[in-house]
């Protein structure tokens, strides 16, 4: 079906178009008429990049905003460990709460809600880490994704995320502090 579309899209759509302006165009006798017609194809070329690009550009548009209102990391308390509990990344490996063990001392939830299906599609990440102990939660992180919405063809999809380092490794690295750094 990409192929499909693809052929469509940058092969059929422009054929015709061509084609009928052309022939309109032989048609044409007045100088008004064919400066319609000009004025006629611009506007069929505009709305079809509206068409192949509108609706992604309305989608990054969302994002941008929906990431200024409550997007971001929010540390409530730092945890000091020892090195030794850092991988040779800096690193601290925290089990999702389904995988979590009775020796896990701390545990993360991920929470993604759908804002908008379909192609593109909105979607909200919610990175939640708790000590397991009370059960506190010690931060937090927020994005927002755009994912999609480009013309068909044998490339990979774009996306868009926003706000930078706002995911559960970040989250991590600023909760989870190693003992004797800053």
């Amino acid at each position: 079906m990409s192929l499909l579309l693809f052929v469509f899209y940058w092969i059929g759509i422009p054929v015709l178009l061509i084609s009928a302006a052309f022939w309109m165009w032989r048609q044409a006798v007045t100088p008004f008429a064919r400066g319609g017609l000009v004025g006629l194809c611009i506007a069929a070329l505009l709305g079809l990049l509206w068409l192949a690009a509108g609706e992604k550009w309305l989608a990054d548009r969302r994002v941008r905003e929906l990431c200024a209102k409550d997007g971001g990391v929010k540390v409530y308390e730092t945890i000091n460990l020892p090195t030794d509990r850092f991988d040779k990344y800096g690193q601290i490996r925290i089990p999702d709460k389904r995988n979590a063990t009775s020796d896990d001392e701390y545990y993360t939830e991920w929470i993604t809600q759908i804002i908008k299906e379909g192609n593109p599609s909105i979607r909200r990440d919610h990175f939640l880490l708790f000590r397991k102990s009370d059960q506190k939660l010690l931060g937090e992180a927020v994005s927002y994704a755009r994912l999609g919405g480009d013309m068909p063809g044998p490339w990979h999809g774009s996306s868009l995320r926003c706000p930078d380092q706002a995911d559960d490794v970040s989250l991590e690295r600023r909760v989870f502090q190693q003992l004797g750094r800053s």
